[in-house]
């Protein structure tokens, strides 16, 4: 199961119905949050979502919209007497001003903060969990930046019950069965897993790609991804805009979209100078039909 909230899906400057990004990724269970731009913790309580389960904290880049609800957070979470150690992955730098600000106020965690400096400007693993895998996506920003690709992992094989009832396999069994191993029935046959289960449901996979230029190399990498986030800062008629900022338009997000042959687009990161987000959804559609814009607040599920 893998479960998108949205906190906030606009860039820079926060306005009264226009958040900075931030979301939680809720992928088999593991909850995590992805940027934490300035109002995020308020956005977590507004959707009822626990802070005590974000154990890993995932940071694409050091512009203030990205991340300057990190500090208010982690306080927070001192506040509420949390105990469990916490994960930050997150570019260099971010240690050392997360430290000062605690320092210069006297502040401690009540919990273990643990850094993951960011720096490879390839792709990287930087977290294998029983549960899922994460790992960098590099893009091209004005600063070092970084976008996240997390997979899922296969759940267990379905067992074919009728068939291990008919070979009177003992049920102890099953639970070996289901993990892929092969079987001996109680007359001596050995049996070969794939005559007793079918592949499990394909495992969901999410790819986030924050602040970027139009960025055709990173196709390979999230190549059948079930959702990509991709920023769509401005609409094709400010393109002129992209290469002087580091950003890209819907219509490029769809491209990405599309090259990538993802099952879903979800677009964000919109310029303030727009009234009608619609005409995102229209452009990047142009190109790739299923792409819908972000709102805060939306929910996208996969099973």
């Amino acid at each position: 199961m893998m479960q998108l909230t949205i906190l906030g899906c606009h860039s820079a400057t926060p306005r009264a119905n226009a958040h900075p990004t931030s979301q939680v990724l809720d992928m088999n269970g593991e909850l995590m949050l992805i940027d934490c731009g300035e109002g995020t913790q308020v956005r977590l309580r507004r959707h009822k979502i626990k802070f005590s389960r974000i154990r890993h904290i995932f940071i694409s880049h050091l512009h203030g919209d990205h991340y300057f609800g990190l500090i208010g957070l982690l306080s927070t979470f001192s506040l509420l007497s949390r105990t469990a150690e916490l994960h930050i992955y997150a570019p260099q730098g971010l240690e050392e001003i997360i430290k000062l600000q605690l320092r210069v106020s006297h502040a401690y965690t009540s919990y273990t903060l643990i850094f993951h400096q960011l720096d490879s400007k390839k792709p990287e693993l930087i977290l294998d969990t029983d549960k899922l895998t994460v790992h960098t996506i590099p893009l091209s920003h004005r600063i070092y930046t970084n976008g996240f690709l997390f997979k899922a992992k296969p759940g267990d094989r379905k067992l074919l019950i009728d068939k291990v009832q008919n070979l009177d396999i003992d049920k102890a069994y099953y639970k070996s069965i289901v993990k892929g191993k092969d079987v001996e029935t109680r007359d001596g046959l050995f049996i070969k897993n794939q005559d007793l289960t079918e592949d499990p449901k394909p495992a969901p996979s999410y790819a986030f790609c924050s602040d970027t230029v139009f960025k055709p190399d990173i196709v390979p990498q999230i190549t059948g991804t079930t959702l990509l986030y991709h920023e769509s800062t401005f609409l094709e008629e400010q393109e002129h805009l992209c290469e002087k900022t580091k950003h890209s338009t819907a219509k490029q997000a769809g491209i990405i979209a599309q090259k990538a042959g993802v099952q879903k687009l979800i677009l964000g990161h919109f310029s303030s100078r727009y009234k009608d987000l619609s005409l995102f959804e229209k452009e990047a559609q142009v190109v790739f039909d299923n792409a819908e814009n972000a709102e805060t607040g939306k929910i996208f599920r996969f099973e």
